[in-house]
């Protein structure tokens, strides 16, 4: 069983309430998302394992048992071209849970006209693979979003 917890604070609203319908009709994975803080943050890899894709707008890490989660900061972020977004961590590094992948800035991107809800997916999940998903909470960096079985 793998936990996946949130890559940043905020509040957790739910893959249905992104404003995206790739997202939130569960097109690229079951899951859920985190409204986060307004204020410069880093967000950290929400499972141990290794980044297997690394944007300045999403990152992909896959554990051990070769599940992959998806971090995406924020919708239509890669309009940005990484404006605002910082890699503090490259593409094959293997990280543990907690440890900074990218630093970035919720306002930043809401200034630039994008909206900054970051989608946190379960890949080629199955949404009964999924338990204990949290979709209305505040939620620290670090907090549990969900169980993958």
């Amino acid at each position: 069983m793998t936990t996946v917890t949130s890559p940043l604070a905020g509040r957790a609203i739910g893959l249905a309430a992104v404003p995206d319908p790739v997202f939130s009709g569960v097109m690229v994975g079951p899951g859920t998302a985190v409204d986060p803080l307004r204020e410069p943050s880093i967000a950290v890899a929400p499972v141990d394992g290794i980044i297997v894709s690394l944007h300045p707008h999403a990152f992909v890490v896959v554990d051990e048992e070769g599940h992959g989660v998806l971090t995406h900061l924020g919708i239509d972020t890669v309009q940005l071209n990484g404006q605002g977004f910082e890699l503090l961590a490259a593409k094959g590094d293997t990280v543990r849970r907690g440890d900074p992948i990218v630093r970035w800035n919720p306002l930043e991107v809401e200034a630039g006209g994008k909206s900054p809800v970051c989608p946190v997916v379960a890949l080629e999940a199955t949404p009964d693979a999924l338990a204990d998903v949290v979709v209305d909470a505040d939620v620290p960096s670090g907090g549990t979003l969900f169980t993958w079985r």
